[in-house]
């Protein structure tokens, strides 16, 4: 038996090589044969510019068909894939190219005249473009090279051998490049494909960036594990999406999908009719967006819990009650414990930080041993660096523990506060973080938005409002409104430019 995860995936295609696996919202259809065959010819390309396995092709292109494609062609001729945002610039780019040692970097057009002195710098053979049409510089060489269609056997890979390195978010110091494994993953989909329910005719919504976890093995190796077809989006468009989700059956997104979903009447129970799972991730769902949207539609949103370094790790269940603010239970074949600073286990219901092990959790930092061992415990366990309760088995994320606020020698939890503050009437969403103060060490201080901001609520009545419900401690010392706050591709809002910002 093949390890490769490319050979499991191939397995699970359909019978009928013709039924649709990708639709886009212009009119492009692509068959499991056009996929198999696409995948085939980059395979054999790659190794015909002498990519071996193990060597590393980093990629910075909009997302495509043509871009899964090639994710898939480097799992079929065991290259380590290296999916790298769009949004970085050409410093950023600079350090993870340096990083990653790629043999290959295929970029978009837009980027290649940066890209390449920087490339050449660092030793990279080849650079190739792909732009949005999934057309450029790679997809012309592929066609000179191979005259004819090249069948490519799946590449024989061990289990424990990297497929994908991804690189951290990076809100602490550099990214780090977490290796993760053809078991990582296939472990982790065959999970979620069972967990999830995934049924003969489901229908994917795919709208997620695919330089991420969550859009590129989440969403689309549980698509491809049952034999379904993809509508593909470029990006979030709310008439798109709308128009779409009729024809679809399951739905995954940031929370700010749902927030944009609910801000228009159009969306109700008639849109969602055929909607058999929603899911939400990557970011914290706020309780006021998961009740809003169990009254508009009828149906609750599964929120999941997972990292860069796992894939996913908890979920709420299919058939089962929902909570919001709860991420669910530990996957099968994951342990999850909750642990304070001394590394002993807490009894239910208590904070700490939560820790993992299992078959999803990566094998470490790609050049970085001192840090992969600073992250695992002796016996096994990653340190997650979230802070977490866990209460018969289920656990509800408090927040990171880089985000904990030390103020006049109490420990203030941000979540706690953001709860509060984004259930008074006017606020939109709201940011509780900790500025350097004299007396206190951090001052607890809230950044506000407000649902309109041509009256935005006064700060003094947030803070009498907080000070009615939390301990005085926990009372943020300022407030400061804003037009919105600022997040990542995934909607994950970056406290650390916020303490630049107003500290």
């Amino acid at each position: 038996m093949n390890n490769n995860l490319y050979s499991l995936l191939e397995n699970s295609f359909p019978q009928d090589p013709a039924a649709l696996v990708i639709e886009t919202p212009e009119g492009r259809q692509y068959t499991y044969t056009d996929l198999n065959d696409t995948v085939s010819r980059y395979s054999a390309y790659l190794i015909k510019l002498g990519i071996k396995p193990g060597e590393r092709l980093a990629v910075q292109t909009h997302k495509s068909p043509e871009a899964v494609f090639l994710y898939l062609a480097c799992l079929k001729a065991g290259v380590i894939y290296v999916p790298l945002n769009i949004a970085y610039k050409s410093a950023e780019m600079a350090y993870f190219i340096d990083n990653a040692d790629p043999a290959a970097l295929v970029c978009s057009p837009e980027n290649e005249k940066d890209l390449k002195p920087i490339a050449k710098k660092n030793g990279v053979k080849h650079i190739f473009t792909m732009d949005q049409a999934g057309v450029g510089s790679w997809v012309d060489a592929v066609q000179a090279g191979n005259q004819q269609t090249s069948q490519c056997e799946t590449q024989q890979v061990n289990g424990d051998d990297t497929a994908v390195i991804l690189y951290t978010s990076g809100t602490t110091g550099r990214s780090k490049g977490a290796m993760l494994t053809h078991n990582n993953l296939k472990d982790n989909a065959q999970t979620l494909h069972k967990l999830w329910g995934w049924q003969t005719g489901d229908v994917l919504l795919h709208a997620l960036p695919i330089n991420h976890a969550h859009g590129l093995f989440v969403a689309i190796h549980c698509a491809l594990l049952n034999a379904s077809k993809m509508f593909f989006l470029p990006g979030f468009d709310r008439n798109t999406v709308i128009k779409l989700l009729p024809k679809s059956t399951v739905m995954m997104g940031v929370p700010t999908f749902y927030t944009r979903l609910l801000a228009g009447e159009d969306f109700g129970p008639q849109v969602c009719q055929h909607i058999r799972l929603f899911i939400s991730g990557s970011a914290p769902l706020l309780e006021a967006t998961f009740n809003e949207f169990e009254q508009r539609t009828g149906q609750r949103i599964l929120e999941r819990y997972g990292m860069t370094e796992a894939g996913m790790i908890t979920s709420n269940p299919v058939n089962g009650e929902r909570i919001a603010g709860s991420v669910g239970f530990p996957l099968p074949g994951t342990e999850a414990r909750v642990v304070g600073n001394d590394g002993q286990i807490l009894p239910t219901g208590e904070k700490g930080i939560l820790q993992i092990t299992g078959k999803n959790v990566f094998k470490g930092y790609w050049q970085m041993p001192e840090k992969t061992r600073e992250e695992f415990t002796d016996d096994g366990f990653f340190i997650t660096g979230d802070i977490a309760v866990q209460n018969d088995g289920r656990i509800t994320i408090v927040g990171r523990a880089k985000d904990l606020i030390i103020s006049g020698g109490y420990n203030v939890y941000p979540k706690e506060i953001e709860s509060v503050i984004d259930g008074i009437e006017g606020v939109l969403e709201s940011a509780v973080i900790g500025i350097p103060h004299p007396d206190f060490g951090e001052a607890v201080t809230a950044v506000v938005v407000p649902s309109d901001k041509s009256q935005p609520p006064q700060a003094n009545t947030i803070i009498e409002i907080v000070k009615g419900q939390l301990a005085n401690f926990k009372v943020p010392k300022q407030i400061f409104i804003v037009d919105e706050l600022p997040r990542n591709t995934m909607g994950k809002v970056q406290k650390n430019n916020l303490r630049k910002r107003f500290q």
